[in-house]
């Protein structure tokens, strides 16, 4: 298991599920190595389908994932709430919404946290970084 602290060396993995390359690439470039100077670097796990993103959590440790609303055929609102009933210790959830009507379909699908299309990188970021330090904080609290 990867350090969680926030030396040099530690990281935490990221999940991002998108059909779409080209929005998995925004994801990307917008966070960067790391989101928050305060926070470990970030590992990528990319994912362009539902069941590639159940096999991943099933079977990979991930910290926190990133789910575009707008996927398709499974949208990302209707994958969170199914990770949040099948996943034991499901990892934090943010969810990329395109309209801000979405907002209160994200709510009913228990995402942790919500940002809007087009991806702004700054928003996106600090959503980031609150997870992952919470992700760190739940994680020290358990050992």
């Amino acid at each position: 298991m990867a350090n969680t602290g926030t030396d040099k060396s530690a990281s935490m993995r990221v999940l991002v599920y998108s059909d779409d390359a080209s929005v998995r690439e925004q994801v990307r470039l917008a966070i960067g190595r790391r989101p928050a100077a305060d926070v470990p670097r970030v590992e990528f796990v990319e994912c362009a389908t539902a069941p590639a993103v159940l096999k991943r959590l099933e079977e990979t440790r991930i910290d926190v994932a990133i789910f575009d609303g707008e996927a398709r055929p499974a949208g990302g609102m209707g994958l969170c709430r199914q990770v949040k009933d099948e996943i034991f210790e499901c990892p934090p959830v943010l969810l990329v919404v395109g309209r801000r009507d979405d907002r209160w379909l994200a709510s009913w699908s228990r995402a942790d946290k919500v940002v809007g299309h087009p991806i702004d990188p700054v928003a996106l970021a600090e959503s980031l970084a609150e997870l992952m330090r919470d992700r760190v904080r739940r994680l020290a609290a358990a050992r």
